[in-house]
Order: structure tokens, then sequence, then C-alpha cells
């Protein structure tokens, strides 16, 4: 099993959700989260003020599947959120040694 972690664009997100929901994929995490990579933020104008945005918003999006269908996660979540363009954002796989759905107190693939 392996954690898939996406971290896109916010206006991607539903596209991406589309993209893991035809292959499959049934559950997701969403959090709104903030950062910067090799853009480094910008600046903007509030009330004739010019002041840094650091921190860009992002959406990061995390999903436990099957180490068989990692690869095809991988690819449509490159597909959905790619824009071209600076800041479309990094996919994270990690391993995870157990999972435990909490109501049936199942364990492994069958948890998921």
């Amino acid at each position: 099993m392996k954690m898939v972690m996406a971290v896109v664009k916010p206006f991607k997100l539903d596209e991406v959700r589309e993209a893991l929901a035809a292959i499959g994929v049934q559950g997701l995490t969403v959090t709104e989260v903030k950062g910067f990579g090799r853009q480094k933020g910008h600046t903007e104008l509030y009330r004739g003020a010019e002041y840094v945005v650091d921190f860009l918003p992002k959406v990061k999006i995390e999903a436990a599947v099957d180490d068989g269908v990692v690869e095809r996660v991988i690819e449509a979540i490159e597909a959905s959120a790619r824009t071209g363009k600076i800041g479309d954002g990094k996919v994270f796989v990690t391993s995870l040694e157990q999972v435990v759905r909490i109501r049936t107190g199942e364990t492994g693939n069958a948890a998921l």
C-alpha cells in the first residue's frame, strides 16, 4: 500500500478529483495549504500599497492506494493538474505499513 500526496493549484482540484475517481480511487483527503517552490511568491498591490506574497495558496490531496494502481494514480494527477506553468505542484509517494478501518477493524488492502 502507498500514500500518494499531491500538492496542486487550487483551481485544479475538481479535475484531479474527477481523474482519480475515473480510475477507481475511492477516498481522498484534501487540505488547503500554503507554500512556495521555484516561483518564490509574487508582489501584489492592495489599496495603493505593494506587498509580497511569499506563500501561495495550494491544495494537498492525499490518497491511500494499492501498490498496483500507484503508477496510474500518478499519471492521472500529472495529466489533470498540469498547466505547463511554474507552480503546477508535486506528487509524493510513501509506503504505508498498516491501515486499519476503525468501524470494522479491517486491515491492509481490505481497509482501503
